[in-house]
């Protein structure tokens, strides 16, 4: 999904899913079939890079169930990258290294922080599973969406210029 107007609608129609009474995930989340997709595509990353991943399948109280890490050794450009993977629709973002060191996989293409064949096989792994990539340009705008996260003050941990606020990044990919 490349039209930013497109990713904001999606990230607005996921915030109206019913939903139990906090943010972690939607109403009728199945997190076995989740944890099970997670983990096949953390084999698939682990069969392209030629090099285990490491997955975080212990995060609680958050609004995603997995992070997948890329090792330095195994990118070409021996940066590591974090792959998490939101409760909500599908959606999944890649980030080189840390959640604000790039708008989206172009900048970090252009800024030597990720090479074009690594981006190729995390795209095709992603696509081949089911997510859609998100830049985290668009998520870290300030959260404006139809739950109390806009409302409950600066308490959240936070990238980018909007440190502190609640912004889409924390809907859909961080501790609550």
């Amino acid at each position: 999904m490349n039209d930013d107007a497109q990713v904001l609608d999606l990230l607005h129609t996921l915030d109206r899913l019913p939903a139990p009474d906090h943010l972690e995930f939607p109403e009728g989340f199945d997190y076995p079939l989740a944890r099970a997709r997670a983990i096949r595509l953390k084999d698939r990353l682990d069969e392209a890079f030629g090099h285990p991943c490491k997955l975080d399948d212990q995060i609680q109280d958050a609004s995603y169930y997995f992070k997948i890490t890329l090792l330095a050794e195994a990118t070409e450009t021996r940066i590591p990258v974090g792959v998490r993977l939101s409760n909500y629709g599908n959606l999944a973002v890649a980030t080189t290294p840390m959640p604000d060191s790039h708008d989206d996989l172009d900048q970090a293409v252009r800024g030597g922080a990720l090479s074009v064949a690594d981006r190729g096989r995390i795209e095709a792994a992603l696509t081949e599973f089911g997510y859609t990539l998100i830049p985290p340009r668009l998520l870290h705008r300030p959260y404006d969406g139809v739950t109390d996260l806009a409302e409950e003050g600066p308490c959240y941990a936070g990238y980018g210029p909007y440190q502190g606020r609640a912004t889409w990044w924390t809907r859909y990919f961080e501790h609550l």
